[in-house]
């Protein structure tokens, strides 16, 4: 099995070949994307740790739709003074199909 995980947008997504991942906001419309920030890859037993990133190693990845995420309320309350506030939050995400996961020399 092989599997990478990759950093995009300050966050780390674990990923194989044909995953659907949501991720933040990424510009553009229904085109491919590369990931070149590889943490981790492993593929049939051969482990492969990044310091930080592990050179040599891309992932290609398909723009599926670009969407808006569930939203999320968030509620302040101060005690004993009849004080609340609710505010909310809808993040923008992109739909991304991982395509291949290609090395274009041999990984060190």
């Amino acid at each position: 099995m092989e599997y990478v995980v990759i950093e995009t947008g300050g966050k780390q997504y674990r990923a194989k070949p044909g995953d659907v991942i949501e991720i933040d906001r990424v510009e553009g419309s229904n085109g491919s994307l590369s990931f070149k920030r590889v943490l981790l890859y492993v593929a049939d037993g051969d482990v492969k740790i990044g310091k930080p990133y592990v050179s040599g190693i891309t992932v290609e990845g398909k723009i599926l739709e670009q969407a808006r995420g569930k939203k999320i309320r968030v509620a302040r309350f101060t005690a004993k003074s009849r004080h609340r506030r609710v505010i909310g939050f809808r993040p923008s995400l992109t739909r991304v199909q991982i395509g291949k996961i290609s090395s274009q020399s041999k990984v060190k």
